[in-house]
């Protein structure tokens, strides 16, 4: 077989793995544009009937008017925003500190926040419960947003191997300088850092976007209702309707698709530097 054979066996199987990859999506975007009486025909049909209708984009504007989707939407940016921007914050110093500032049980420390990442979220959500019961913050995005505030193990990490691998003349420099250890972290690391922060902030936005546990547990009020526990409230145990559904994953997915798009080149570029294997 000849390099040209080769290559187009390869494309072949990546075309190949891309198509089942995308099938799911595909598959969603065609549900959405159909009757409701399409979906369980048998065989499957993969023609979206409601676009030859004279209402093509009826499961959208029923999804975002009759439900209120666009609240959701915006609460959604609202948290997962203020979640993503808090988590780079927390893990941006975290990682500073663990990379360049000397104390005794470093690693010790660092380990221990990265042993955090083992430990699933069931085991902690019970007294975490507990904690914003007392707090008073039930049915308000607090519980949301406050606990990302707080260190991550994966931005921490990703964040410290970022750092460790800038020369530390640079601080050295900036001591010459008169600048004091926060100057120096702000006006010359974190500037050199961005393409990692925005790797960090992309991560954290999507994971804060998907969350779909917490908002179930706090949020009350269908006025609250982020993207994932608004689309849970099109189904019921009597009813279900599944072309709203697949109308509101299909918008649901546009703001990762896009912030993923805007940002990835800083994510290559952070995820290259940072050492992620």
């Amino acid at each position: 077989m000849n390099k040209r054979s080769l290559l187009a066996a390869l494309y072949g199987v990546l075309a190949l793995y891309a198509l089942m990859t995308l099938s799911p999506f595909l598959w969603m975007l065609i549900t959405s544009f159909k009757e409701p009486a399409d979906l369980f025909r048998l065989p499957p049909s993969f023609v979206p009937t409601q676009l030859l209708t004279d209402a093509p984009f009826a499961n959208y504007t029923s999804v975002l008017t009759e439900r209120d989707f666009t609240t959701y939407f915006v609460n959604s940016l609202i948290v997962s925003t203020s979640a993503a921007v808090g988590q780079v914050i927390t893990c941006a110093m975290a990682g500073y500190v663990f990379a360049k500032v000397p104390f005794r049980g470093r690693n010790f420390l660092f380990a221990v926040v990265l042993a955090t990442a083992f430990v699933p979220n069931e085991v902690t959500i019970i007294p975490e419960y507990l904690l914003m019961r007392q707090l008073g913050w039930i049915n308000t995005f607090l519980p949301l947003i406050v606990p990302s505030f707080l260190v991550g193990s994966f931005g921490t990490f990703m964040l410290r191997e970022y750092f460790s691998a800038l020369p530390n003349d640079y601080a050295e420099a900036g001591r010459m300088d008169g600048a004091s250890a926060f100057r120096i972290f702000r006006d010359i690391y974190l500037p050199l850092s961005v393409p990692a922060l925005i790797s960090v902030f992309v991560v954290a936005f999507i994971h804060s976007w998907d969350e779909l546990l917490r908002p179930i547990l706090y949020l009350n009020s269908p006025e609250l209702y982020t993207v994932p526990r608004g689309l849970i409230s099109l189904v019921s145990e009597f009813d279900a309707q599944w072309t709203w559904f697949m109308a509101g994953s299909v918008i649901s997915t546009l703001p990762l698709v896009a912030i993923y798009i805007l940002g990835q080149r800083y994510v290559i570029q952070g995820f290259v530097a940072g050492g992620v294997k």
